[in-house]
This record gives C-alpha cells, structure tokens and sequence, in this order.
C-alpha cells in the first residue's frame, strides 16, 4: 500500500487539487473539510473511491478533529503525511473596524486548527511501526509581509511559521518532519478576484499576476518525496512578477 495522508480543506481549491494528485500517486487519502458534498465531489472525482474517505470536519473543535484521526488509522492503519491547508481569511477592513468574532474565527481556524490537526497527527506518528511522518503547513507570502487591512489573516500566517519550527524540532526524536509552503497567488476560487485589482500598500489598486495551482501541488508532492532523514522546512512557490520582491 502507499502512503496514507490527511488533507484538511480538502473539497476546494489547493487541497482539492493536491488531494487528487496525492491518489493520482498511489496515496490513501482522508479528506477533511466543513462541506461534506465538496469532499464527496472530490471523491467521485477522483475516480478511486476505495483509497479516498471524506470526513467531514471542523478542524476548530477538538472532538472533530478527534474523530477525523481515529477515521484515520481504523481506516488505513497508520499515517504518513498531513496536509494543514485549511484556512479562512476575514473582511479587508481597517484593524479598528474588525469584530472579534471575524479575528476569533480566523485564529481559530488557521492556527488552533492547524495545532490540533499537528498534535493528533503527532501522537499517531509516534506510536506507528515504522513510527515518523511529515507534517505541511500551509502558510503564506502573508506569512512575510502583509497586505493592507489583513491583521486576522496575516497574524496567523506568522504563528504558523512558529508552529512549524516548534513542530520540527519537537518531533526530531520520532523522525517527524514539518516544513512549511508558502504561496503566492496560486489561481484558486479565493484568488479569483485578484483579476480585478487589490488593495497594494500605496492605498491604490491593481491587478495582480497568479500562477496555475499545480505549481503548488508539484511543491507539496516534492516536499513529501524526501525521505524523513531530510526536509525543507520552508519553501515558496509564486507568481514570478506579483509584487513580492521589490518595492511597490
């Protein structure tokens, strides 16, 4: 058998398209997402209904994800590969205008999310024969430099990268590994709008270059084809001409 994978936010977008390439591979994949008929779309598409399981999950809650991992290892025994690629963002407004409830939801999401998902994942990969695996947490060019009115969004991509060094170091004795991808403007749903212009930091608005989605799931299969005695703790992958490196 292959690999066995968990890939949260698994019914759109990034993670849809990595989980297909992931069976394409000849991995087992659990899919997790909030949507149980996008990650049964999925499913059917994938065209390998026997290596594919849709979960749905709220990778906020606790028992949720609780329940995603056990799925995990009744269903395939064991677990190689976790994909935290579930996030959210909130309106672009001023920092003074936000609710708590729009910052909650987002910390709650893209960082408590991605901790519980790294420590069932964890406590799995430790007490497997052979014991280890790889952790990969979606992070961001938000993780570097944020956009305007993005504190939510950019903040969480920040603690990610801290969570993805405290998670590396502290799997070192159970050859686990964790690296992070940070992406920039992969043509997805969510980046759709950029067509239309974005806020830049001079307060104007321009469109914005994007790059085909497959770019960042070549990334994630490369990053997960090293053997555990290796890995790239932080890789970006971007549109070449969006206004990253230079002064805008």
């Amino acid at each position: 058998m292959g690999k066995v994978a968990v890939v949260t936010g698994a019914g759109t977008g990034i993670g849809k398209h990595t989980t297909l390439a992931l069976l394409e591979a000849d991995y087992s994949v659990v899919l997790a997402g909030r949507r149980m008929e996008k990650l049964e779309e999925v499913v059917a598409e994938s065209g390998v209904p026997d290596r594919a399981i849709a979960v749905a999950t709220d990778v906020a809650d606790p028992d949720s994800v609780a329940a995603l991992f056990a799925r995990t290892t009744d269903a395939f025994g064991r677990l190689d590969l976790l994909f935290n690629n579930a996030g959210t963002g909130a309106p672009p407004v001023p920092m003074d205008e936000l609710p708590f409830e729009q910052w909650k939801r987002v910390v709650d999401i893209n960082l408590t999310g991605s901790f519980l998902c790294t420590q069932h994942a964890m406590r799995v990969m430790k007490n497997q024969d052979p014991k280890g695996g790889r952790i990969i947490n979606n992070g961001s060019i938000s993780a570097h430099v944020p956009r305007p009115n993005s504190a939510p969004y950019t903040s969480t991509k920040h603690a990610i990268t801290g969570l993805t060094r405290s998670t590396f170091l502290d799997g070192r004795a159970h050859d686990i590994v964790c690296g992070q991808i940070d992406i920039g403007n992969a043509l997805t749903d969510m980046t759709a709008r950029m067509g239309g212009g974005v806020p830049q930091a001079d307060g104007s608005m321009k469109e914005e270059p994007t790059m085909h989605v497959d770019n960042v799931v070549k990334a994630v299969l490369y990053m997960d084809s090293l053997p555990l005695d290796a890995n790239v703790p932080f890789l970006t992958v971007m549109a070449s001409t969006m206004p990253f490196i230079g002064r805008g």
